[in-house]
């Protein structure tokens, strides 16, 4: 099985985006599958294209996309992405996008193809705070997971996709309000393999 794990660059202002680091300490290999980790721009359109050539150029079986959610006090596990390009920020080219439609003539929603419960349970086990997420939002976390839920429904029938958000780091939250959550990497990391291994399983 061929699992191809991307995550995004810093974007808003961060100097870091915890959730390509922590895919980037993802083991290149998991129990019968081949682990291949890329990073994607913060960019409308542009990071979908990118992504879309990745999966056209790996084919793979499984496509876990991971990206940051400020705010967020445990892992989420994204179930619906919606066609939808909306947000208060600009991107970082600049681009600000308000009531924009990921595809003219698509479907309103797409819902991700993962093995919710068994990953949910996995991450739980091992003393995580994970948390199921009905909205991805519509910024570019929500683009992809659209982007690749339709890519799946059009060209490759076989292929899952879903997506993962990862909390803040702790250094990240240091000139942000007290009580900001935040989560160690070393944590974000563990609960992304272990997810990738339950898909991997599970799939």
């Amino acid at each position: 099985m061929k699992i191809l794990v991307t995550g995004f660059d810093p974007f808003g202002g961060e100097a870091v985006n915890p959730s390509w680091m922590a895919v980037e300490q993802l083991p290149d290999a998991g129990p019968g599958a081949e682990v291949i980790k890329k990073s994607l721009p913060v960019v409308w359109f542009e990071a979908l294209k990118i992504l879309e050539g990745y999966i056209e150029e790996l084919r793979p079986d499984v496509v876990v996309m991971c990206g940051q959610a400020g705010g967020a006090d445990s892992m989420r596990i994204e179930r619906v992405g919606i066609n939808l390009c909306e947000a208060r920020i600009a991107d970082n080219a600049g681009i600000k996008l308000v009531g924009d439609p990921i595809l003219k003539d698509g479907p309103a929603a797409y819902f991700s193809t993962f093995p919710f419960r068994a990953m949910f349970a996995a991450v739980e086990e091992a003393g995580i705070a994970v948390k199921h997420s009905f909205s991805a939002g519509a910024y570019l976390c929500n683009h992809v997971l659209y982007g690749a839920l339709h890519m799946a429904e059009t060209k490759y029938p076989n292929m899952k996709a879903g997506f993962i958000h990862v909390p803040f780091l702790p250094e990240q939250v240091q000139d942000k309000p007290e009580g900001t959550p935040s989560m160690p990497i070393e944590t974000i990391a563990k609960a992304i393999r272990i997810m990738v291994e339950t898909i991997a399983k599970e799939a």
